[in-house]
């Protein structure tokens, strides 16, 4: 009976292709949803690593120009009122309101400083979203894929039982096979968890860092424009 069994056992085909096809429709279903959502995780990995890139690059051509000596004013003038940088917007937003606070007369308005703050401080709010954009699917995909995984092996084990009970027979031909299958659900949560919740974690970094030079870069500004105001 063992040789039978083993010999049975050797048939079956364990490929990932095979125990997906042997599976329920339930654990089809949960195998689809962790595939889609390690593809859909793996996409805001990579657009957000190119987007941080080209993030920091920008940043670090601005600071040169803007620590260069040149007028800020003819760097403004150079970059305009709609520049496509993620530094040169939240120095946009400082310039405008800079220009909007000179009465005709050359005077100021009063709370100009105030101002210049609340309209760089809420370009770099519309950065921060655009830059964290895709990171709760990250969080989300990290914290419950495991679960769903979990929920497809039980039910795959479930379904096991039920055909070791229909054919009571408990020899490794079939015992084995559902439970492969309802294993597979629980490594393809894994799989889809394990780099979400990593990069996450990194991304998350990273974009704190950007918008904590973006924060300093606008004390910066905001304390030239304030001796300017004072002078």
């Amino acid at each position: 009976m063992e040789t039978e069994a083993l010999a049975l056992a050797q048939e079956i085909d364990f490929s990932m292709w095979g125990l997906f096809a042997r599976a329920t429709l339930t654990v089809k279903l949960v195998m689809l949803l962790l595939m889609v959502s390690s593809f859909w995780a793996w996409s805001i990995i990579i657009q957000k690593h190119i987007s941080y890139r080209a993030a920091r690059r920008e940043a670090d051509r601005f600071d040169h120009a803007f620590w260069s000596g040149e007028p800020l004013d003819e760097l403004f003038e150079q970059i305009g009122t709609q520049p496509s940088g993620r530094s040169e917007k939240i120095f946009a937003a400082g310039m405008i309101e800079w220009r909007r606070s000179h009465r005709n007369d050359g005077g100021l308005i009063a709370g100009a400083q105030s101002r210049i703050d609340r309209s760089m401080d809420v370009a770099i709010a519309k950065e921060a979203e655009d830059l964290q954009r895709g990171l709760p699917v990250l969080a989300t995909v990290g914290s419950t894929a495991p679960f769903v995984g979990l929920f497809g092996t039980v039910w795959g084990i479930m379904h096991a039982f039920i055909q070791i009970a229909e054919q009571q027979n408990t020899n490794l031909a079939v015992v084995a096979p559902g439970i492969a299958e309802a294993l597979l659900a629980t490594g393809l949560g894994l799989l889809a968890a394990i780099p979400a919740v990593i990069f996450y974690n990194k991304l998350s970094a990273d974009s704190d860092r950007i918008l904590a030079g973006y924060e300093a870069f606008a004390d910066e500004f905001a304390t030239i424009l304030s001796r300017q105001l004072d002078s």
